[in-house]
């Protein structure tokens, strides 16, 4: 399924990469983290290749809600307890520095990428002192962010926590533009990474420095991010003939719904569940059905899911991919977050290759020791894969009417369950997943089931 920014929006096909190759940086992934870092490199005199397995923003980047703010759900007043306030000042810096990195880039470019600075609210329809709590946690950080009753949302709220000076954009358009002054070459896989040469079916590239900007690290060994973060899936409509809203929402409620409007569409996002954890589908027919509800009369344009990766701190892995690897770079575990993240992403990796210093270095980095409200989610998601992975070797057969179908993820081996929204197979341990006929869609897999592996099936759709 198309999302609303890849129906508005074509950007240039680029060739594939031939021949052999050498350059200061190889980024892999042409995603937003991917483009803005060779971007930011190559503005800072770096010579930059940038190494793209399907489309440019053909991943994550295509999917999102596409909301540039510092607002992250209920994070600033957990932060504040643990790990502690310098840590959450800091992340708070971060992101708000994000938000006028874009700003600047889109005013120093004149992008016309319907960019606008608008607040976020946090809203809760049941829970008003949680939301005060955050409100007071993120003010005291430095943070415009205050507790309020006022929104302009179609249903009851016990409050709203509005952060203001954030904004929204159409990704694609924006993606464009910086695209159009980088090497990019589409369509070809990364094979194999051996040191800092970087191998695709029909090319060699040799650099100084190689950044994974693939959403989820394409490396099992080092880093081992397969055991510190997971995957969720949320599912969005794009509705058409409603108002336009003047701010962006987010629910702090489990099960709540997030809107945003772009232009006459309204973006109504929500069913969050971990990715293999959805065997009984209903995600979009129950936004429809809250479509109807709210906002009558409105009209389906769109309809898409994106995939995140949870790490167990609430804070991404963005820095040297491993000891052992001082010349790798890695930008993951965005939550849901992506667009602030990947300009943080951008910049902070900008500074390690050139040599500056960076405040935000030792917040980010992927060597960073789990804090204590960290470690139960660590050891859940540790045990999860372990039991995914046995049930994987040793109940290898789905079952589905009178025959058995081998669906086992290319991953780590993981038994996949069908997800009959997306008509995908879906990986609970690390969140691969693959099309109906086998086809690899999401990482860390990296190659697609084997031929026959689902040839007799026949699920009831």
């Amino acid at each position: 399924m198309k999302s609303f920014w890849e129906e508005t929006e074509q950007i240039p096909e680029r060739k594939s990469a031939e021949g052999v190759y050498e350059r200061q940086v190889a980024v892999i992934g042409a995603g937003m983290t991917g483009i803005l870092t060779a971007w930011q490199l190559q503005r800072a005199g770096k010579q930059v290749v940038v190494l793209e397995a399907g489309r440019i923003a053909g991943g994550q980047t295509g999917r999102t809600t596409a909301k540039i703010t510092s607002q992250h759900g209920l994070c600033y007043s957990r932060m504040t307890e643990n790990p502690g306030p310098d840590t959450a000042r800091l992340y708070a810096e971060a992101n708000q520095k994000a938000i006028e990195e874009y700003a600047r880039i889109v005013s120093e470019k004149k992008i016309q990428c319907d960019f606008e600075r608008l607040p976020a609210y946090l809203y809760s329809r049941r829970d008003e002192q949680l939301l005060r709590k955050e409100a007071e946690a993120a003010a005291g950080l430095g943070l415009s962010a205050e507790f309020t009753k006022e929104t302009e949302l179609p249903f009851e709220t016990v409050g709203a926590v509005r952060f203001d000076g954030q904004a929204q954009f159409h990704p694609l358009k924006f993606l464009r533009v910086l695209a159009e002054e980088l090497e990019i070459y589409e369509n070809s896989p990364v094979k194999k990474v051996k040191g800092t040469t970087v191998f695709t079916d029909r090319a060699v590239f040799t650099a100084e420095h190689v950044i994974f900007a693939t959403h989820y690290p394409i490396r099992n060994v080092p880093g081992f991010y397969f055991l510190r973060q997971h995957q969720e899936r949320s599912y969005v409509v794009a509705l058409q003939g409603c108002r336009q809203l003047l701010g962006m929402y987010y629910s702090a409620d489990m099960g709540g719904i997030s809107l945003r409007s772009e232009g006459d569409i309204l973006l109504l996002g929500g069913n969050a569940h971990r990715t293999g954890e959805h065997c009984q589908g209903g995600a979009y027919s129950s936004l429809k059905a809250a479509a109807c509800k709210y906002f009558p009369g409105s009209e389906v344009f769109a309809c898409w899911s994106a995939q995140d990766c949870m790490p167990h701190d609430e804070i991404p892995f963005i820095g040297r991919y491993s000891l052992t690897k001082q010349n790798w770079y890695v930008a993951t575990g965005y939550r849901k977050w992506g667009m602030t993240s990947s300009m943080i992403a951008a910049l902070l990796l900008t500074d390690l290759i050139t040599g500056k210093e960076n405040p935000w270095e030792k917040l980010f980095t992927p060597r960073r020791m789990l804090h204590k409200a960290a470690r139960v989610n660590f050891w859940t998601d540790v045990r999860e894969s372990a039991c995914g992975l046995w049930n994987g070797f040793f109940h290898p057969m789905e079952k589905h009417g009178e025959e058995e179908v081998r669906v086992r993820c290319t991953h780590l081996g993981c038994k996949l369950t069908w997800n009959p929204d997306e008509k995908s197979w879906d990986c609970p341990c690390h969140g691969s997943r693959f099309t109906e006929d086998g086809r690899r869609l999401d990482e860390p897999a990296q190659k697609d089931l084997p031929d026959g592996d689902l040839d007799k099936s026949h699920i009831d759709r």
